[in-house]
């Protein structure tokens, strides 16, 4: 099998967001010239894998903003940071942080499900081919090269070829080892 699955870590936690990183506001905030909506940065509780990431960026995340009335919201990750643009935190605390927590949570059992049915299925070609290669050496080994108790005189066969060119088979005679 060529393609390679990544390791399944059992104690490797459900992918969530610890808090907001309040260095990422802005600074403006809660003052009469501060922005309405702006990017919030919250941090993971550990680093996303590539497929995690993947499907965090994915069509089915834009589906689930869009179905939960939260279409303008976009998704960027930044090393171990969400970065949620066109929001405020008001919003968060009112519904879309726990439903962000439930997205990624929702992932991060996909990922792993999808990771331990690759694994299973791997696991398991390389169990029929074991047992193929078993079944291979031993027929190689019931083959036995030995020559036969009772001797039959070999026969030779009397072949020529006519003036015509068409192939004519002699009669068989027997071995002069007789």
């Amino acid at each position: 099998m060529n393609t390679q699955t990544p390791p399944i870590d059992a104690d490797v936690g459900l992918l969530g967001l610890r808090s907001v990183l309040i260095s990422s506001l802005p600074a403006a905030l809660l003052t009469d010239s501060g922005p309405e909506r702006y990017t919030v940065e919250a941090v993971f509780t550990r680093r996303p894998d590539h497929d995690e990431i993947a499907e965090i960026l994915g069509n089915n995340t834009r589906t689930f903003l869009t179905e939960n009335d939260h279409s303008t919201i976009e998704l960027k990750i930044s090393d171990r940071r969400l970065e949620i643009a066109n929001t405020n935190l008001e919003e968060l605390r009112d519904g879309l942080a726990s439903q962000l927590a439930k997205l990624l949570a929702d992932i991060s059992i996909r990922v792993k499900s999808q990771r331990v049915i690759a694994a299973a299925r791997s696991q398991l070609a390389a169990d029929l081919e074991q047992e193929r290669a078993t079944a291979v050496v031993r027929l190689a080994e019931s083959v036995v090269f030995s020559v036969p108790s009772a001797r039959t005189p070999p026969v030779e066969v009397d072949d020529d070829v006519s003036s015509s060119g068409d192939y004519e088979a002699g009669a068989a005679k027997e071995s002069q080892y007789e």
